[in-house]
């Protein structure tokens, strides 16, 4: 990227002011400082986290990151935020039980890569969390297949497809109450098991902190475990472990 700007710098086809603006790495907004070069490093653009945020303050965010023809995705946005973006940007998608707003450049998927991230969800209660993972997974580039509703109250459940799961790059497992279901999934898988405890359950789940003990000590292999209702980390560190396998196939 310097090469490149420096060559049109040289040919006279940027000029020195437009160069610096193109090399700043961050942009400036007063209530925020965008981090253009966050795609350099990381490989995505900036992630806007849209809950304690005003709407015209996501919306300052999202223009100044589509100046850079970059991706947008904004997690924990409410519906009535999001409807005021939509009015300036209407080609955006949101999800409301995932509370996502997201727009992303069509891209070709690899047809020799035959990945895909399993978003594993213990109880219809867990469906917020989990959907936040999936969609998430999603708008960066990974394709997602949903297990929803097999927890270990009806273990036969996840038992009719955990052999799709288990041919699946990484799982991200979300569950609430007592939050047994990774430990079973890690028992049953040779790939990362990524491990999201919810706030769901009655008064000695302790708004998911007896989840997240449990996940913690799981006797099961290869679970990596996030805070509470953290579904968009979860997805993140798995389309990281999506993406390793994306390379291989480009190399291979």
């Amino acid at each position: 990227m310097l090469d490149e700007i420096l060559r049109q710098v040289q040919k006279g086809k940027l000029s020195v002011s437009e160069a610096k603006e193109k090399l700043a790495t961050y942009e400036n907004l007063g209530f925020a400082k965008v981090d253009h070069h966050r795609k350099n490093r990381q490989g995505f653009p900036e992630v806007i986290y849209g809950e304690g945020k005003k709407k015209e303050q996501i919306l300052s965010i999202i223009q100044a990151i589509r100046s850079k023809d970059d991706d947008v995705l904004v997690t924990r946005v409410s519906k009535e935020k999001a409807d005021y973006i939509l009015g300036e940007y209407p080609e955006f998608t949101y999800n409301e039980t995932a509370q996502i707003l997201f727009w992303k450049k069509s891209t070709n998927r690899m047809e020799s890569y035959q990945g895909y991230i399993a978003i594993v969800c213990a109880g219809t209660s867990d469906l917020r969390v989990a959907e936040e993972a999936a969609i998430t997974a999603e708008a960066l580039g990974s394709e997602v297949r949903r297990f929803y509703d097999v927890g270990v109250a009806g273990i036969h459940r996840l038992f009719d497809v955990i052999e799709e799961i288990q041919q699946a790059t990484a799982s991200v497992v979300v569950a609430g109450m007592e939050g047994a279901l990774p430990s079973v999934v890690g028992g049953l898988v040779s790939h990362p098991v990524i491990a999201v405890p919810t706030s769901v359950g009655y008064g000695a789940n302790l708004n998911g902190l007896s989840a997240l003990l449990t996940m913690l000590n799981s006797c099961a292999s290869g679970i990596s475990v996030v805070n509470i209702d953290n579904g968009f980390g979860a997805a993140y560190n798995a389309v990281l472990i999506d993406n390793i396998g994306k390379k291989g196939a480009k190399q291979g």
